[in-house]
């Protein structure tokens, strides 16, 4: 099977990015399931039904987030029903939304995804590593899905690796969102797993990870800096395209994926 995970999409032009290149890549790529991160999707911060809609019509077939998926309060309801946008699974009791979902495309495969948040560094929310174990018992390569990607939503590099590794032999792919900048440890671990750290951002790479460098310096500097806005540019689409086993769904190849944009672009 063949997988293009792209990771966070700061705001309208890098949204606008995506949605005009989706179809291109679906059929220039020969791609089975598209995924993609949306949680900074409106305006930098959240995403909205509309946008989510936008995405899932063009050809997107799941949509995961992070820590900013609740910055739009219409989004709760939308969730709710629309399961192919998810929220990390390990969020609190009665949250809105689901962290794990499997779908199906027109010719019979299964694609499973699940969105976590790691805890290091980030807001309060239970803990990563009893979470992932539920989802690994609860979903299984071959009996439930015939590939299984797990979006790791998390600042610290750590931490994402150890979930890796923890997830080992049992995903098709655990690769990292939230830092905004795609690292360059992609790699399959020993029993089969493809990962990378951080898939980076679709967006704009002149800027302080997708936001305006004006503004971020004169955060950083004590300078002032006003409101954080996104950063107008060129946009370079980041992830990772992975191609698993029909038999066994763990992975054969991973290839980070960089398109458009001032980051040197990747062939795949």
């Amino acid at each position: 099977m063949r997988i293009l995970f792209l990771g966070d999409v700061v705001g309208r032009w890098a949204r606008q990015a995506v949605l005009s290149n989706l179809a291109g890549l679906r059929d220039g790529m020969q791609l089975d399931f598209i995924i993609v991160n949306v949680e900074n999707s409106a305006g930098g911060f959240g995403v909205t039904p509309d946008i989510a809609d936008e995405f899932l019509g063009a050809g997107a077939d799941v949509l995961t987030t992070g820590n900013h998926v609740w910055d739009k309060r219409e989004i709760f309801a939308y969730i709710d029903r629309e399961n192919r946008l998810l929220r990390p699974y390990n969020m609190v009791e009665n949250t809105p939304g689901k962290g794990v979902v499997i779908v199906t495309n027109d010719d019979g495969k299964r694609l499973a995804v699940a969105n976590i948040m790691t805890n290091l560094f980030m807001a309060e929310n239970p803990p990563v590593f009893p979470a992932l174990a539920e989802i690994l018992n609860e979903t299984r390569l071959v009996r439930d899905a015939d590939a299984f990607v797990i979006d790791v939503h998390g600042e610290a590099t750590s931490e994402k690796t150890a979930i890796g590794l923890a997830a080992d032999g049992q995903a098709s792919l655990v690769v990292g969102t939230h830092t905004h900048v795609p690292t360059a440890d992609h790699r399959i671990m020993p029993g089969g797993t493809a990962f990378q750290t951080d898939a980076g951002m679709c967006g704009c790479y002149h800027s302080v990870i997708g936001m305006d460098p004006e503004a971020a310096l004169g955060r950083f500097t004590g300078q002032g800096g006003g409101r954080l806005e996104v950063a107008r540019g060129e946009v370079t689409m980041a992830g990772v395209f992975i191609e698993t086993d029909d038999q066994t769904g763990l992975a054969r190849s991973i290839t980070p994926f960089r398109k458009g944009g001032l980051l040197e672009e990747t062939a795949s």
